[in-house]
């Protein structure tokens, strides 16, 4: 088993790395392997709508996007993490998820998704629903634990005091585990479900 986890913050050691490093402990001790991208810093463009990606199966920008694609494409698991912007994810993981999830055409289905927010105070559930959408639209399993995935603090510090919000982080990596491992022997057992693929809704006469 292998998550990938990426940190939306501009702050490697900020708040959302402390909630994740506390799934990776947990991870760890699961014995699931981990691979942690620092996302928030780097200079990530938005898509620009080119379709290049449908010619040539990669992004047109060859940034950190395409790096973590085929990370992407060999994990069970993926794991976004962002702070809290104006009841929003940070501007800069919200342009890379939409140019790796765009531009990447493997199969997502049956990967588990878990979206991870860090605030002061508010704002988190906002953005908790933002991230989730990626899961959902692609056939990806969504992980829950006992509260929404958040922490509360203004600095690292202060999250390692949050007992409830690292308690719903540990929750979240096992409950993840889990249903990686289920997922894993159900496709041995029984295989995928079944996609259905080929509607397009288009109303091109405008009635």
């Amino acid at each position: 088993m292998k998550v990938l986890l990426l940190n939306g913050s501009p702050h490697p050691n900020g708040c959302t790395a402390a909630a994740l490093k506390e799934m990776i402990r947990v991870f760890e001790a699961e014995g699931v392997e981990t691979e942690l991208l620092q996302v928030g810093n780097r200079d990530i463009r938005g898509c620009i709508a080119c379709r290049s990606c449908m010619k040539n199966g990669k992004c047109v920008f060859d940034d950190l996007v395409n790096e973590a694609a085929p990370l992407f494409e060999k994990a069970d698991g993926l794991v976004i993490g962002s702070p809290v912007y104006y009841a929003s994810p940070n501007g800069t993981i919200l342009s890379f998820m939409d140019r790796l999830f765009y531009s990447t055409h493997f199969s997502k289905h049956m990967k588990v998704g878990a979206a991870v927010v860090s605030a002061r105070r508010g704002g988190n559930t906002a953005s908790f629903d933002v991230l989730n959408k990626y899961f959902t639209i692609s056939g990806m399993p969504v992980a829950s634990s006992t509260y929404w995935n958040q922490v509360h603090g203004f600095t690292a510090d202060d999250v390692l005091k949050d007992q409830e919000g690292l308690q719903t982080m540990r929750n979240l990596a096992r409950n993840m585990t889990f249903l990686m491992k289920v997922i894993a022997d159900g496709r041995e057992k029984y295989g995928l479900p079944q996609m259905e693929r080929g509607a397009f809704t288009s109303f091109p006469d405008g009635k």
